[in-house]
């Protein structure tokens, strides 16, 4: 008996924590959008969303269309971010463009990467003091960009750093003064904000990022987990109220759930604020 104990608390530390079943109420709003792709919300809970060809919509929290940006070119974004206070960024792969926009959608900076010796740039982020990380296929390089000077600030070549086979990037996110690369085969690399590699998350996600209080969320099998960035605790919320959901994202006082034709808003649930 006591063999069997000393194994139950070893292996205990390795169970993912199963939390209060969360109270989600009736949704606010549900948004219907054809070929919906990327969403974010902004500091006021406004939400942004983008569809595959580019455009992006402005909705308010109960579901009204605010506002809408056609760019020019068409090309799908691969990233797109509200959370900062005042800019809205965007970035497109297959373009090989940024941009970044005001609260009401109109356009205060373009540009594409080719002069600035970033040769293929696949993932890129809005960081701090006029800086946008990239990572660079090209040559494997994660680097940041003075996007008003329009200089390369610094490069690290990841293939000597990380040591991976596979360096397929699927998302950069600044968050709290770090930078977040979400490797979905490998996992969570967390780098300083000078671009040293910090530490590695244990955590596999084929799915945007979702940062709320210390920790990462995302959905699993209809499921809403969590991952504690400082305790490195996995957490499980149980099932969402809505089938097929592919991605989350959490605001102030809001979470939007998304399917592939619809979003769906709810009040963000008593159980999430009262995370530590």
């Amino acid at each position: 008996m006591r063999l069997l104990g000393w194994i139950f608390l070893f292996v205990l530390p390795g169970l993912t924590k199963a939390q209060q079943a969360l109270e989600w109420g009736n949704p606010i709003a549900t948004i219907s959008i054809d070929q919906s792709d990327l969403i974010s919300l902004d500091t006021r809970d406004q939400i942004f969303a983008s569809t595959q060809n580019g455009d992006i919509y402005l909705f308010d929290q109960e579901g009204k269309q605010i506002n809408l940006f056609s760019p020019p070119r068409q090309g799908k974004l691969h990233q797109l971010e509200a959370s900062w206070t005042v800019n809205i960024f965007s970035f497109s792969a297959d373009l090989q463009e940024h941009r970044i926009l005001d609260r009401f959608l109109n356009p205060l900076a373009e540009n594409t990467f080719l002069p600035n010796d970033i040769t293929l740039p696949k993932a890129a982020t809005l960081g701090n003091n006029n800086i946008i990380w990239i990572w660079d296929e090209s040559d494997l390089s994660l680097k940041s960009l003075n996007y008003l000077q329009k200089q390369i600030i610094q490069s690290q070549p990841l293939n000597l750093i990380l040591d991976l086979q596979n360096l397929t990037v699927k998302e950069i996110r600044e968050f709290k003064n770090r930078l977040f690369m979400n490797i979905p085969e490998s996992g969570i690399f967390i780098f300083d904000n000078q671009g040293n590699s910090l530490q590695k998350l244990p955590i596999q996600i084929d799915q945007r990022l979702c940062f709320y209080k210390e920790r990462i969320f995302w959905i699993e099998k209809d499921s809403l987990k969590s991952f504690s960035i400082r305790t490195q605790e996995e957490a499980e919320f149980g099932k969402v109220p809505v089938n097929h959901i592919q991605s989350i994202q959490i605001g102030q006082e809001i979470l939007v759930l998304q399917s592939n034709t619809e979003l769906h808003v709810f009040k963000l649930p008593q159980e999430l604020k009262n995370l530590k």
